[in-house]
């Protein structure tokens, strides 16, 4: 079989068995868990691989991220002479036909390259929606450094806006690049483009400092209760423990029974068990180890309700400032 007659999925399977498992775990961390089904399922099935198919797939592989690399760099123009010089003009065509098809160049591109100190200058007068529109497309350490550098009334409205973000046309896109005088994109996307919701406006709020944080999650108790709490349950994840010092982590542990730990470890990475069990006594560690594999089977609902709870008290315990969870933007300890 020729590369060309593979199925996109049928290539990532053959690029996953070729990284190994340790990688491939790796990457499976930023899939959703539809794509891990799809992907694992294609991996069971291909019985072999000849090694020409093998490395045509792998070259094609490496074309690609080598071209996409290139786009992000300097933009599509940009890659396409890089690519030219290395594969001649034919090949560097094809190259950027197959990227470009699955490919989209997401609106404020050059966004993403400015300074966000300088994008603040022309956006912290804009109605509260562009700002949120516009954070909902740049890196999550510029939006916190610019929702941070907004007035306290301010953030809470763009962060709850930002929050509620669903589709947005085009045509609203380029008229708000060009309302702040940038170019537009190179390719302009011709179905509605999603950006923003609840996991957008987490990611950027885990960056902001604590008084951000707290001013926008109070604010928005009180006028959103269910959004507040929404994004509060996401702010910390159970797998954010390893983030911890080791005073913390013990302070945690001594607040949570010893069958709960075991639960929520039932599915937990070796990274984040090996972290709990270094704040354990030997023989605590080793009786815990004892209690995971004598568990049997156990309903991932189950599982990840001791998690949350967990979480809980670890957001418990720092609003009562007994431990520390590191924020970008913070720099004070509190000992």
């Amino acid at each position: 079989m020729k590369p060309q007659r593979l199925t996109g999925r049928q290539k990532a399977a053959i690029v996953m068995i070729y990284l190994g498992s340790e990688l491939s775990s790796e990457v499976f961390r930023h899939l959703k868990d539809e794509e891990i089904e799809e992907l694992t399922l294609e991996i069971a099935s291909l019985s072999k691989v000849m090694p020409g198919l093998r490395e045509q797939v792998l070259r094609e592989f490496h074309q690609m991220a080598e071209a996409q690399e290139y786009v992000s760099q300097g933009g599509i123009e940009y890659a396409r002479s890089l690519l030219e010089k290395a594969f001649g003009k034919e090949k560097a065509t094809q190259i950027i036909e197959r990227l470009t098809a699955s490919l989209q160049i997401r609106p404020f591109d050059f966004a993403r390259k400015t300074d966000a100190a300088h994008l603040l200058n022309f956006i912290q007068h804009e109605h509260p929606q562009t700002i949120a529109l516009i954070l909902a497309y740049l890196h999550t350490d510029q939006a916190s450094m610019i929702l941070s550098a907004l007035p306290p009334e301010k953030q809470v409205d763009v962060a709850k806006r930002l929050a509620t973000l669903d589709r947005t046309t085009p045509e609203v896109l380029q008229e708000i690049e060009s309302a702040l005088e940038k170019r537009v994109s190179a390719f302009a996307i011709d179905d509605y483009t999603i950006a923003g919701g609840i996991d957008a406006a987490v990611d950027i709020l885990n960056q902001v400092d604590r008084a951000t944080e707290r001013t926008i999650i109070d604010a928005l108790e009180e006028d959103d209760p269910e959004l507040a709490d929404e994004i509060r349950k996401r702010m910390f994840v159970f797998e954010d423990i390893i983030n911890l010092d080791s005073r913390s982590i013990q302070k945690v542990l001594r607040e949570v029974e010893s069958k709960e730990i075991a639960l929520a470890l039932k599915t937990a990475s070796e990274e984040v068990a090996n972290v709990i069990y270094r704040n354990m006594s030997k023989r605590a560690a080793e009786m815990l180890k004892e209690d995971i594999e004598f568990m049997g089977p156990v309903r991932l609902r189950d599982i990840e309700e001791a998690q949350q709870r967990i979480v809980s008290i670890i957001r418990r315990l720092e609003e009562a400032g007994e431990i520390i969870i590191s924020r970008g933007g913070e720099d004070e300890i509190v000992v």
